[in-house]
């Protein structure tokens, strides 16, 4: 009796404490590069991520630390890196990989800890199995399960209605559906309830919300498809893998081709090309659409003012650029992130942007130290907090990011034949592959993103000074 007593008395004064704290709403999308409003791509219709941008510090410098679902929410939803966590593929579990993983203790789950009330709503960590990660949560998380095959009309059509298909889904979709025909409108409408009916002045909450947009298949309501004029859809650029790029670098763009709909043993036409990317700006116009209802649940709950507020996604995305569909690399395109940051008590954020390099494994010190509960965290996580960035957009907290990637990456990890591990700096990012067998260096890459921000050219052998100091950074930081 004691000890129930004492642990209702200890719960009780974690929630006092943590009621003296901000909320956090922290919303994380699916393969979404930065070809998106904040980031200046004309094609682009997101209205509510232009309005969360101009609450709050847009990063123009963000990066994942693996290019692939599993293995990037792993990292920065434990704040380690990949080679710590050691998930690097879509199948393995951080509780039973990471060294200690059962006691590990993630980004939620910290904020639990600290007296939140944590709920998870969508995908956040990976859709594989009956819980993402239970314990991370104070109730059961909910629209997580499935494929995102099984998220289509097409799937949810009876059989016998469906016109047949040799592939999983058709690639695209456009029909004359609500929003809650998928799993993002039905996501948007739970966490829009849970926002608006919290108390005001009750525990203090972490809401994590997981769209599963704009992944592949690019599928959204008509009406979102009808906003973006077919004809401005613009061709990719750069087309063709970068001039003097390894093999090793490049892939077959698997993901893609796994949909119905997609041409076998041919390139894509132009008019393909387009449709496939028209699907893309659509899903993403779609998403932006669930983000808008979250966001006026915020406020019509009573708590814009009280709540930080995170936008990112897990990785970017190729759609045609450098003869790529999809992620899976360690290029730009793919390493490279959204990421809003709005904290309504820190002003001198709100509407700018920063030059600051940033980390996704960033945010759970960030987050932490935000809310004022940062305790020993220095200790266990390999991130870096962006306070101080976002106190002052001047401000820096790092001088590289890290991003590595395997390949070819589907398939069984038998097939493996090097890691790719890269460095960006301010105006460099350096790719340097290694040997699955052997670990010899097989090839170098060096983008120079001053004079050719689309990496275009590889000029490793034009610049062995930059390589020798960005080789010797990736050895400093891998521990070879």
């Amino acid at each position: 009796m004691r000890l129930l007593l004492a642990c209702v008395l200890l719960f009780a004064c974690h929630v006092a404490q943590a009621a003296k704290h901000p909320n956090v709403l922290f919303v994380v999308a699916d393969d979404l590069n930065c070809a998106i409003g904040p980031y200046g791509d004309a094609a682009a219709i997101t209205p509510n991520l232009d309005r969360l941008a101009a609450r709050g510090l847009v990063f123009d410098n963000a990066y994942c630390q693996q290019a692939v679902c599993n293995p990037s929410r792993s990292s920065f939803l434990t704040g380690l890196r990949p080679d710590t966590v050691k998930v690097d593929d879509l199948r393995k579990y951080f509780r039973d990989t990471a060294d200690g993983g059962s006691t590990l203790i993630t980004l939620p789950q910290h904020f639990k800890n600290h007296g939140y009330f944590c709920q998870n709503i969508g995908k956040l960590f990976h859709n594989m199995g009956e819980t993402q990660d239970r314990r991370s949560w104070s109730i059961d998380e909910v629209l997580f399960k499935g494929t995102h095959a099984d998220d289509t009309v097409y799937t949810n059509t009876p059989p016998a209605l469906r016109q047949a298909l040799t592939k999983k889904a058709p690639v695209t979709e456009s029909h004359d559906v609500p929003d809650i025909a998928y799993r993002d409108g039905q996501i948007a409408n739970l966490a829009a309830a849970m926002l608006r009916e919290h108390p005001a002045d009750g525990q203090p909450f972490f809401l994590a919300v997981g769209f599963w947009r704009p992944h592949l298949p690019f599928v959204a309501p008509k009406k979102y498809w009808d906003m973006h004029n077919p004809n401005e859809i613009s061709l990719p650029y750069p087309e063709d893998a970068p001039v003097d790029a390894p093999d090793i670098a490049l892939h077959e763009s698997r993901e893609i081709h796994g949909y119905g709909g997609t041409p076998e043993g041919r390139q894509f036409t132009p008019e393909e090309v387009r449709h496939f990317r028209h699907g893309y700006y659509a899903s993403i116009t779609f998403m932006d659409a669930q983000l808008g209802e979250i966001l006026d649940a915020l406020e019509a709950g009573g708590h814009a003012e009280d709540t930080i507020v995170v936008f990112t996604s897990d990785h970017g995305f190729h759609i045609g650029e450098q003869s790529l569909w999809g992620k899976t690399s360690n290029f730009e395109l793919d390493a490279r992130v959204p990421l809003i940051i709005a904290d309504p008590t820190r002003s001198r954020g709100h509407g700018r942007t920063t030059a600051a390099l940033a980390e996704l494994i960033d945010l759970y010190p960030t987050l932490a130290t935000l809310a004022g509960i940062e305790g020993d965290l220095n200790k266990r996580l390999e991130g870096t907090s962006l306070a101080p960035v976002v106190a002052d957009p001047a401000n820096s907290v790092k001088e590289a990011a890290f991003t590595q990637h395997q390949q070819p990456f589907y398939g069984s990890p038998k097939n493996w034949k090097a890691w790719g591990y890269s460095i960006r700096t301010a105006r460099w990012r350096y790719t340097e592959w290694h040997a699955i067998d052997g670990g010899e260096v097989m090839a170098q890459e060096l983008y120079d993103h001053v004079k050719d921000p689309h990496e275009t050219r590889n000029v490793a052998a034009k610049n062995p000074d930059v390589v020798a100091e960005h080789s010797a950074r990736l050895a400093r930081q891998f521990k070879w």
